[in-house]
């Protein structure tokens, strides 16, 4: 079955090459114009990727996509917007997002994009799935648990945390964390990573796991056990 992809754009003259470029690629491509029918749309079918312009008639971007996370979707979002500064880049990445890319863009670039989402999607690494009292990752799923509570992660906190947990009580570093996570030619600010960091500490935080995310300074991140270990 093809993997399927969501466009989520209102201009015509951006959407019909680049829905035209996927279906070339084997997606099962979808598209809609505004954020509601968007919302609408991840509620009831699965998309691997959706593609989410911040211009919308009905509501901004944003909007959508924390909606989006919060109504449980898990698949990736790729914002593509005019809005090309480092702290609009950091807003839509705290919303949920797990890629940005600026127009104008190339449509090469926003394909290698896609491709790179869904291998990170497909292909996550396998990581210890328990710990005493602690975290219990089911890597097949895709979903994280603390007792009998499932964690809600976007899928870049996922694999962050996947990361992390592979290499529990050892310091990963940044540049490591961004070529797994994201793309070792990644371009973007590393902010991104810390943003993501950050709104996975919080998460984890909010349900009472005990292991910790620690920033080592100039180096990277450590995932230190409950006492318990």
């Amino acid at each position: 079955m093809p993997q399927r992809v969501l466009v989520v754009e209102d201009e015509e003259d951006i959407a019909f090459p680049l829905v035209r470029t996927l279906e070339r690629e084997g997606y099962d491509v979808h598209w809609v114009d505004s954020g509601q029918k968007a919302l609408d749309d991840v509620s009831s079918r699965h998309a691997d990727v959706v593609i989410l312009d911040l211009g919308l008639p009905d509501m901004d971007g944003l909007e959508v996509c924390r909606k989006a996370r919060d109504g449980g979707y898990e698949g990736a979002i790729m914002i593509v917007t005019a809005r090309a500064g480092e702290l609009d880049r950091v807003v839509g990445l705290d919303y949920g997002a797990d890629d940005y890319m600026a127009k104008p863009f190339g449509l090469a670039e926003l394909q290698a994009r896609v491709r790179a989402l869904l291998r990170r999607t497909n292909n996550a690494p396998a990581a210890d799935t328990s710990h005493e009292g602690g975290l219990r990752i089911d890597v097949a799923a895709r979903r994280v648990f603390s007792g009998d509570d499932e964690v809600p992660l976007t899928g870049k906190e996922f694999e962050v945390l996947n990361v992390l947990v592979a290499n529990k009580d050892k310091v990963v570093s940044r540049t490591r964390l961004m070529a797994d996570v994201w793309d070792e030619n990644w371009y973007g600010s590393t902010k991104t990573l810390d943003v993501t960091i950050g709104r996975l500490r919080q998460k984890l935080e909010s349900v009472g796991v005990q292991e910790k995310v620690v920033a080592v300074r100039g180096v990277g991140f450590r995932l230190e056990g409950n006492p318990s270990d």
